[in-house]
């Protein structure tokens, strides 16, 4: 019965506006979130900025982009070279638990007498079976 009164070009044709829409909300947030994590202008200029985008949506954001590119591909740039040198450093941090490490540990508490030599054994199978 809806296929009958909404052809298909009709579904087609919705929903690419319908992509075209979410893309544009993309963008533009996209836009207004490089303003506000920028660090080389004022308040005063990201204002501008806003204002700009705002209320003058596409001019804005075409503008913005056309004349903030470059500064928006290095500032992307930073932020993910700072999320995998973050990513990196954990990932060193967690793997430095290997098992000589873990033997190490367990012979320390063994040598402290925290632990039995019974508990030790099992600790060193365990972490070299790891």
């Amino acid at each position: 019965m809806l296929a009958s009164s909404y052809p298909f070009l009709d579904i087609f044709w919705t929903m690419c506006i319908f992509f075209l829409w979410v893309a544009w909300f993309m963008l533009l947030f996209r836009v207004i979130g490089d303003v506000f994590r920028r660090h080389d202008i004022g308040g005063g200029l990201k204002t501008v900025w806003l204002l700009f985008v705002l209320f003058l949506p596409f001019l804005g954001v075409f503008v913005y982009l056309i004349a903030q590119s470059k500064g928006m591909a290095e500032r992307q740039m930073e932020t993910v070279q700072a999320s995998k040198q973050e990513f990196d450093s954990y990932v060193q941090s967690v793997a430095a638990n290997g098992p000589a490490e873990e033997i190490d540990k367990a012979k320390k508490l063994l040598d402290g007498g925290t632990i039995t030599q019974s508990e030790f054994d099992a600790i060193k199978v365990k972490a070299l079976a790891a």
